[in-house]
């Protein structure tokens, strides 16, 4: 490596590197409107040069011969009175359309960004979102995305300034070189002042970018627990906690508004110091001759005008630093690699089974295993309860069969047709029951209904004012624990699902309602697998098979009853739910026997 790129400062040519690399990426989005965008501020431009030609013209043709003669020819009027008219009328128009193709431009791309990282985020597996705070990737199709193509509304005007002032310094030295030299030396100030901000504000504005996802994750996770903030009294911690946040991004933001402050107050003296420089040797030009009162205020008038340009590239320089990084936290999510679909990786089960383990193992990190070896054959047609303790990879076998899920080693096959799978903590849309249950397909009221009836839900859906057309609320919060979690099991049998998977679905209905349920699922999906897990022994014993599981492996196999005679952790298991449940009511009931 030589010695002249050894002294290259890296970094910096790195950032413009990638700055030139997201203009590009954003022009090729949409380029129909940024081109024309540029287009109209070229002709602006050109504009601005020739309103400066024209002043002269009045000046030196109309004003001056006025105020030395009394008296200007008419037609001389009229003429300068149509160049002006004419120049204004088409610096107006080309000022429209740039701003509205800039905005337009601004806007299609980011749409098109947003429904980019909306489909990238969709794509990746439920592991991949489980790594992630959800606050932080919504930041990404929302803030970060605006951050990004802030660059482009100022850019058509910036990128004609080139234009502009190359064609504003040739008339300057065209109508006198000294002066002209004098104003075209002022530009590379300005310019310097404007590189020297950028490269000081942006380590301040890629910090507030990072602070803002940090704070919006924050904000995100205290909504979504606000019943256990409030459960718990923390309403204090979580306010120090946003706070904290807050502190962080206000301190990055005002850092970036002080940088910009100092720099702006440098931009506005430059020119003004110019400005007076131009008219003193102006002055002493016009007195030797060599200059004419209206070949100056022409160079003055469109030095003037060239300040506001040039400080519009400090503008789009500004904004340059806050899109870079929003425009590098967007190439984290469209740079990651996609990882494979889990679904893609289920084999084909053989026709007279339903779900099949062989030799499955699986863990969230190399030494906590969740399972260990597991094989299964699960009958096509017949109901399986998985049972076991806490913690004892019980949903981590439903999300393997549904495919939300990869083994860690050995495979999984399922039964050909759609599965469905109902979560334990039933999640619905803040939408009207019907669009939760159809959840984006086409069924038929009729449908739906009968998905409801075999749900148990058919009751409390009709008393509702609007019936299915009633709107639950975000995350449904206008029904109960037991009816969101009917209407998420009416959404899965509505589908009727080859392979049905039940994670403790029922385990906010009441007994005998469950029951009804249990029932309802065997005469109704006669031909469906179903696979729950559940904890109550009345509804265990309901199931065809039982598969319990301890110490991360499948312990025993068999009937409800036969487990109970044949193997006593099972036994005490039961026994302790049985435990758990007497306790339960009795809790409850302990308040009313007070009253009475």
């Amino acid at each position: 490596m030589t010695a002249v790129h050894s002294a290259l400062p890296r970094p910096r040519v790195e950032r413009w590197r990638t700055a030139g690399r997201l203009v590009r990426s954003l022009v090729r989005v949409h380029p129909k409107p940024f081109i024309i965008a540029v287009s109209a501020a070229g002709v602006f431009a050109l504009c601005t040069v020739a309103s400066s030609v024209v002043l002269r013209w009045i000046i030196d043709h109309v004003i001056d011969p006025r105020f030395r003669s009394g008296h200007v020819a008419t037609s001389t009027v009229l003429v300068g009175l149509g160049l002006v008219v004419g120049t204004g009328m088409v610096r107006a128009v080309a000022v429209v359309v740039r701003r509205g193709m800039a905005g337009v431009a601004r806007w299609r791309v980011a749409e098109t960004l947003s429904g980019d990282i909306i489909d990238r985020l969709v794509a990746q597996p439920v592991s991949w979102h489980q790594q992630r705070p959800s606050g932080e990737l919504a930041a990404r199709a929302g803030v970060d995305v605006d951050a990004a193509v802030d660059v482009i509304s100022p850019l058509p005007y910036a990128s004609s300034v080139v234009l502009l002032v190359a064609v504003s310094a040739a008339w300057l030295v065209y109508i006198d070189v000294p002066l002209g030299l004098f104003s075209i030396a002022v530009f590379p100030i300005l310019i310097a002042l404007n590189l020297s901000y950028q490269h000081r504000v942006d380590r301040h504005y890629t910090a507030a970018q990072d602070h803002l996802g940090r704070l919006s994750a924050a904000v995100h996770e205290s909504f979504e627990g606000v019943h256990v903030v409030k459960a718990f009294g923390a309403e204090a911690r979580e306010t120090e906690r946003l706070a904290s946040i807050a502190a962080d991004l206000r301190g990055a933001r005002t850092s970036a508004v002080l940088v910009r402050a100092s720099f702006d107050s440098a931009l506005n003296a430059v020119p003004a110091l110019a400005n007076v420089g131009l008219i003193v040797l102006g002055a002493y030009r016009i007195r030797s001759g060599d200059l004419t009162v209206g070949e100056l205020a022409s160079m003055i008038y469109m030095f003037t005008l060239l300040v506001f340009p040039l400080r519009l590239i400090g503008f789009a320089l500004s904004a340059l630093p806050h899109s870079l990084a929003g425009w590098g936290r967007l190439r984290e999510v469209l740079d990651e690699a996609l990882l494979s679909d889990p679904a893609d990786t289920l084999a084909a089960a053989p026709a007279d089974l339903g779900v099949s383990f062989r030799h499955v193992s699986y863990s969230f990190e190399a030494d906590r295993p969740v399972l260990v070896d597991v094989s299964l054959d699960v009958p096509r047609g017949s109901t399986v309860a998985v049972v076991g303790t806490t913690g004892g990879g019980k949903t981590t076998m439903l999300r393997l069969a549904a495919g939300l899920l990869s083994t860690s080693s050995g495979s999984v096959a399922v039964a050909a047709g759609e599965r469905s799978i109902v979560l334990q903590e039933a999640f619905l849309l803040g939408d009207t029951l019907r669009e939760n249950i159809v959840f984006g397909s086409m069924y038929s009221d009729e449908q739906i209904w009968a998905a409801l009836d075999c749900a148990e839900g058919r009751e409390f859906v009709a008393e509702l004012p609007k019936g299915l057309d009633t709107q639950v609320g975000e995350r449904g919060v206008s029904l109960s624990g037991g009816q969101r979690q009917r209407v998420a099991l009416a959404r899965a049998l509505v589908r009727k699902p080859a392979l049905l998977l039940l994670d403790d679905t029922t385990s906010a209905l009441d007994p005998s309602t469950e029951a009804r349920v249990v029932a309802n699922l065997r005469s109704a999906l006669s031909d469906t697998t179903v696979l729950m897990v559940a904890s109550r022994p009345s509804t265990i014993a309901l199931a065809d098979h039982v598969v319990f599981l301890h110490e991360c492996s499948i312990a025993a196999t068999g009937t409800h009853a036969e487990l109970l005679e044949t193997n006593e952790t099972y036994r005490s298991l039961m026994e302790a739910f049985e435990v758990d449940r007497e306790a339960i009511t009795a809790s409850l009931e302990a308040p009313e026997q007070k009253d009475s």
